[in-house]
């Protein structure tokens, strides 16, 4: 019996609960509960074996809620109380720097009370920070875990705990000497400017993320159809690069045990230091390094009993690793290849291999064992990406097997490239050259596959959702049922996503009219729909690509992979950041803006890429089709701020919806003055419900029965109480993105 297994599954339980449900006082009473039903399992179990694992997992649980106790209230009690106030810091900076929207930022750590702790440090204007480098200067910190009224972020999973914002002059000082903990980092540095001079500039984005991680550099497109193709784990250091390197020091080391130990183990900590202990590596290296160990001292390996050993070790380290996305799908993947690759191998081989001399036998096993890999990796990390994500890759298993079989000779070809860099810069060129071809087979193929139509589906839509726990319940009674028939399931499979594809694509034309605000934060992205015509208003929110990606992933959750116009009512990155990574992904025919200069360069550049589908808008335009008019108003005053914002008059059979853009009082009073705007049915509010928006003499004309304001949580004030008030003088039924999430209204 895997007792270490057992005993892990309770402690990640305990972990999972504490961290999301964030219950970090009062758990010793059900520790003390579950450690008696601990005693009373392995006494019943001298009986009954079945409460032996039951016992073992009580266990972990009572250990893991007394240590996120202890873990709490031990070492984050010295940040738990800093939320929110300035204080002077003094930090050491642990890597280099990069440049952000508003000036810099830097990982490194600072101590508190003596201990240690990491945190991410964003200052004012650029500053060339390099590891060992001390930064002072006044801060105001924010917790990143649920102890912060802002909420928890991602970085509690990799231990950073304290995000600090610089709010006064800062100091950067130059060590003469360089501390030993920031050699990794250098040498990180230094690997990334050898393949920087050695690759093509369209392969050595790339080549970096594969070998380092190191993903800044990677486009949106290319991102996006790495996702949507299913091989975004190659561009994520994971265990299959621990594999490959791995497998390259066995076959140097002529697989000698003692040899290949001496070799590796040092190599594998260097590794996971140079790529910034990502967790999924860190997974990986300690599950190889144990691997490692069991060979050279002839002990059985056992994977899920090391990987369970794995799990916990960094569950002691930091209990809220369990948060993090890259742990989650590391261990889910090793967990679901534990599971199902040998059964689907097995009954793939025996499909497509012929018992008596197969032909191409060893092609055929490759094919079984890459097939059967995939598909028992994708069983539980299938709804992780679903869930954070919001997509599933239908195409995944044919990228994985056109494109993983070159990944190995690109790792390879990587570090040859960076050995030659040292000593033989021109070598390291030439060869540098022939991987960029399989480099850029890769991305040849991800894009190639990724523009498939449904390529993958997305969890925008409800029906995908459906589909999603229909296929997890079918798996459930397949995996349980004497008689198993995996035909059988996949039929039900693909009848279900028919049924759910059918369902989502058929259902926005029964509505005559339907308007969708998307939740991008504080920013604002209106899908407008009637007669088979979808318009999208604005593209942009808190992150320019997350709004971009919410506006395509819901419009391709519909079948819509082509709209019918953009509209931007100006050019601020909250309506208009996102535009240009939407139409990478969904063209429009026609792109209207207003007619002004644009300081911050999205008209330029939309101009560039699109000059025979765009038009400035100066005087007012009207589209019509069927019983739909759009009537689209120009700037009240070239040039002037928000005041230019298009203002927008959406007059369908049913409903007529009104957005006046970021425009303030004097602009809807002036677009009353020179425009004939007739009572609407609803009212997006302008400027996300500032106070100078919204004015009486607007809400006096149009009289809207409902109002919409596309707002984030606590963003400057919005909406502001004056403009609730107004609105709630007028009868007006008040929807808000920042409460409600999207916002979809159906005639």
């Amino acid at each position: 019996m895997r007792k270490l297994m057992f005993f892990t599954i309770g402690f990640g339980a305990a972990c999972v609960i504490c961290a999301y449900a964030w219950l970090c006082s009062g758990l010793l009473l059900p520790a003390a509960v579950f450690g008696a039903l601990f005693c009373v399992g392995m006494i019943a179990g001298k009986r009954i074996k079945l409460l032996k694992p039951a016992a073992l997992i009580c266990f972990g649980i009572s250990l893991g809620l007394l240590w996120f106790q202890t873990y709490s209230g031990g070492y984050l009690s010295c940040v738990s109380g800093l939320d929110g106030l300035q204080a002077d810091v003094t930090a050491r900076c642990t890597d280099y720097s990069y440049e952000t929207e508003y000036g810099s930022a830097v990982e490194g750590f600072l101590y508190l009370e003596g201990k240690p702790y990491r945190a991410k440090f964003y200052v004012n204007g650029n500053y060339d920070m390099e590891p060992g480098d001390v930064l002072k200067g006044r801060f105001r910190l924010r917790l990143t875990t649920n102890d912060s009224p802002e909420g928890p972020t991602f970085h509690q999973g990799k231990g950073i705990f304290l995000l600090a914002y610089q709010k006064e002059d800062a100091q950067l000082l130059k060590l003469s000497e360089t501390p030993f903990w920031a050699y990794p980092a250098i040498l990180r540095q230094s690997l990334e400017d050898l393949i920087d001079g050695a690759f093509p500039t369209d392969a050595s984005p790339f080549a970096k993320a594969l070998l380092l991680g190191d993903r800044s550099e990677i486009d949106y497109e290319t991102n996006t159809s790495f996702q949507i193709s299913g091989i975004a784990h190659v561009i994520a250091v994971s265990g299959l690069h621990v594999t490959i390197l791995f497998t390259l020091i066995n076959m140097l080391c002529l697989k000698r045990r003692w040899l290949v130990a001496a070799v590796s183990l040092p190599l594998l900590v260097l590794f996971a230091a140079v790529t910034g202990f990502s967790p999924s590596v860190v997974r990986a290296c300690i599950m190889q390094s144990l691997m490692i160990l069991a060979t050279l001292l002839d002990k059985e390996y056992d994977g899920p009993t090391e990987l369970s050993f794995a799990a916990l070790v960094m569950l002691v380290m930091n209990p809220l690793v369990i948060t993090s996305v890259s742990f989650q799908l590391s261990v889910g993947c090793i967990v679901g290849i534990f599971l199902f690759q040998k059964r689907i191998y097995d009954w793939l081989y025996g499909r497509i291999c012929s018992r008596e001399k197969p032909r191409f036998a060893k092609m055929k096993r490759w094919l079984a064992s890459s097939v059967s890999v995939t598909l028992s990796a994708m069983a539980l990390t299938t709804p992780l990406s679903a869930w954070y994500f919001g997509s599933v890759s239908l195409i995944g298993i044919v990228t994985n097997l056109l494109t993983l079989w070159v990944i190995s000779f690109i790792f390879y070809g990587i570090m040859l490239v960076c050995a030659l860099g040292i000593a033989v810069p021109a070598a390291a060129s030439a060869v540098a050259a022939v991987i960029a071809w399989p480099v850029r087979y890769v991305l040849f193929t991800a894009k190639l596959l990724s523009a498939f139509p449904l390529a993958a589906v997305y969890t925008r839509s409800v029906y995908i959702v459906a589909w999603l726990v229909f296929c997890y319940l079918l798996l459930a009674v397949f995996l349980l049922s004497k008689n198993k028939q995996p035909g059988r399931l996949f039929g039900c499979v693909l009848f279900g996503l028919t049924v759910a594809l059918a369902a989502s694509w058929l259902e926005p034309f029964t509505d005559d009219c339907r308007m969708t605000v998307l939740n991008v934060g504080q920013g604002q992205s209106i899908i407008l729909q009637s007669e088979g015509k979808t318009y999208l208003v604005d593209c942009g929110g808190d992150y320019d690509e997350d709004a971009a990606d919410l506006a395509a992933e819901t419009l391709l959750s519909q079948g819509i992979s082509r709209i019918n116009g953009l509209i931007l009512t100006h050019f601020d990155t909250d309506h208009a950041g996102g535009a240009e990574f939407l139409l990478s992904r969904i063209p429009a025919d026609m792109i209207f803006v207003p007619d002004y200069y644009d300081s911050r360069g999205v008209r330029v550049l939309l101009e560039e890429e699109y000059p025979d589908r765009m038009y400035p808008v100066m005087d007012d335009i009207r589209l019509t089709y069927g019983e739909t008019d759009i009537s689209i108003f120009g700037p009240v005053v070239p040039d002037s701020g928000n005041e230019s914002s298009l203002a927008v008059l959406f007059e369908c059979k049913n409903c007529d919806i009104l957005i006046t853009g970021d425009r303030s009082g004097f602009g809807e009073r002036m677009l009353l003055k020179t425009a004939d705007i007739p009572q609407v049915d609803v009212l997006v509010a302008g400027h996300h419900g500032a106070r100078d928006s919204t004015c009486e003499e607007l809400l006096a004309a149009v009289q809207p029965g409902i109002a919409v304001i596309s707002v984030g949580e606590n963003n400057y004030g919005h909406p502001s109480a004056e403009v609730l008030n107004r609105l709630n003088a007028y009868g007006c039924l008040v929807y808000r993105t920042d409460l409600h999430g999207n916002v979809i209204l159906r005639r």
